[in-house]
């Protein structure tokens, strides 16, 4: 069965950095929000690199996206998926990045992971034109990278963004 995006980009006129995933786990879809699985250490990691308080309502993290100049969506408009198992990813058909890209001063793209990286080259660097940066998965599947090494790697997001 196809599985649609449910979860309308995030973003405004002074976005400069867009942050990337592949496709929304069963809670992120569920709260029709970004990264809402409580084990997936995004919001940790962004309130860390900001020295923000943990944003712990959808109306918190819409905030701190938005004043650090960020934006947030995934490579994948519609897929079949088994759960949230990114392994299972197949009829894959594009996000239009264009809604962003077209209104916002992105000056970089990250992606957040190597399946995120993966989706992005095969179909929307090619329409784009833009090279993306990618980064180790805030996905609990990710043990191996602690919130702490994490944070050194996603501090670049910081750079362009307004720093932290």
């Amino acid at each position: 069965m196809i599985i649609h995006h449910p979860i309308d980009p995030l973003f405004d006129d002074h976005s400069r950095v867009l942050v990337l995933g592949s496709f929304p786990s069963v809670k992120s879809r569920e709260q029709v929000f970004f990264y809402g699985h409580p084990q997936n250490r995004f919001w940790k990691l962004v309130a860390s690199l900001f020295d923000a308080p943990f944003p712990e309502t959808i109306e918190a993290r819409k905030s701190l996206i938005l004043s650090h100049h960020l934006a947030l969506w995934d490579v994948i408009a519609s897929c079949e998926i088994e759960g949230s198992s990114d392994r299972s990813i197949r009829d894959v058909v594009p996000n239009d990045l264009s809604r962003i890209l077209d209104h916002a001063p992105i000056e970089r793209i990250y992606l957040n992971g190597r399946t995120a990286e993966k989706y992005y080259r095969r179909y929307a660097q090619p329409l784009t034109g833009r090279d993306a940066v990618v980064l180790p998965s805030t996905s609990p599947a990710n043990a191996a990278w602690s919130l702490a090494r994490l944070c050194d790697a996603w501090r670049v997001i910081t750079a362009c963004s307004g720093g932290a």
